[in-house]
């Protein structure tokens, strides 16, 4: 288990800041092949999930939903055949939050 996933999500106020290039930097490599995508000026970070069918990404997806409603923090979820892509960013903020890195972190455990 990574050192993130063992964190807690920080719904503070206070804390509502976007990670820095740095930041982000210094914490992806604790998530193996999630990558910085930017669309339409919003940093994200996104994983592509392979599985052998479309049931057992539906599956998945679903563990991913389930996940994401305990903790009320949501990602994008693109469900196919064999494949689910997570993309987790803080729609509030415009970008990458500590918490979306936890979440990846807690997303790769369900796999």
């Amino acid at each position: 288990m990574s050192d993130l996933a063992k964190q807690s999500l920080d719904t503070s106020s206070a804390a509502a800041t976007k990670l820095l290039k740095e930041q982000i930097e210094n914490l992806l490599p604790q998530l193996p092949d999630w990558v910085v995508k930017n669309v339409d000026s919003v940093e994200r970070i996104e994983k592509v999930y392979t599985f052998k069918d479309f049931n057992a990404a539906l599956s998945f997806t679903n563990q991913v939903g389930a996940l994401a409603e305990q903790e009320d923090h949501h990602p994008a979820l693109l469900t196919e055949w064999g494949q689910v892509t997570v993309t987790w960013w803080s729609h509030k903020l415009g970008g990458l939050h500590r918490n979306d890195l936890i979440m990846a972190a807690r997303t790769d455990q369900l796999d």
